[in-house]
């Protein structure tokens, strides 16, 4: 179960909050960017990045000179991700919604120092991102792994939300003569475009011709 803590009990729909840890893994599992949130000199900061997941701890990397990665480390953090599945049209204005699934994770930012745990890292936020590219391309060299910041989020404290479904109108409004329902949302891959300075007749490896979003339910 996920954890009930001042900071993720949930004070408003908290019908849709989902208190199974399977669900907080479901929907990190299916993102490709998170939100990491951290102070910088004092002042709010909010930056997209990829990210990865190795059983209960969340990765993200980046330079060693970012700003906010060197802000983020041995503090206290906020990481989101979300889903948008729809847009929910009402009969009335006030009740227009979305779809979406949302998790939120707190804690305090790890800087990894372990060498084989930078590694695994790595490789996770690759893999999120292009499962298989790992492995098939050139491994970092010591001097890009040492230029390399990785930070590691427990996620022991996470809540998630969920919303699916149509719209939740006043009982006097579902007689108005409107249009009510949902407009899906759906993240899908096109066509890979090949780099130009790529030799004629190079083939695209399978692991990413194949590559399908899949949508959770």
């Amino acid at each position: 179960m996920l954890s009930a803590t001042p900071r993720t009990a949930l004070g408003r729909s908290k019908e849709r909050g989902r208190r199974d840890r399977q669900a907080l893994y479901d929907v990190l599992d299916a993102g490709l960017i998170c939100h990491l949130g951290v102070v910088a000199s004092g002042a709010p900061m909010v930056v997209p990045t990829g990210y990865g997941r190795i059983g209960d701890t969340l990765y993200v990397h980046g330079s060693t000179g970012a700003r906010s990665l060197r802000a983020a480390a041995g503090a206290e953090v906020c990481v989101t991700v979300t889903h948008l599945d729809g847009i929910v049209l009402a009969r009335s204005v006030f009740h227009h919604s979305v779809n979406y699934r949302s998790a939120m994770v707190y804690g305090t930012a790890r800087v990894v120092d372990d060498p084989d745990e930078h590694v695994a890292a790595l490789r996770a936020l690759s893999e999120q991102l292009a499962p298989g590219q790992w492995d098939a391309v050139r491994p970092p060299t010591r001097k890009e792994l040492a230029a390399t910041t990785v930070l590691a989020l427990s996620l022991a404290e996470a809540s998630v939300k969920v919303r699916q479904g149509p719209p939740s109108d006043d009982e006097e409004d579902y007689a108005l003569p409107v249009w009510a329902g949902v407009l899906p949302v759906e993240t899908a891959f096109g066509a890979p475009e090949p780099d130009p300075a790529l030799p004629p007749g190079t083939p695209v490896p399978e692991h990413i011709a194949g590559r399908k979003m899949a949508l959770y339910q």
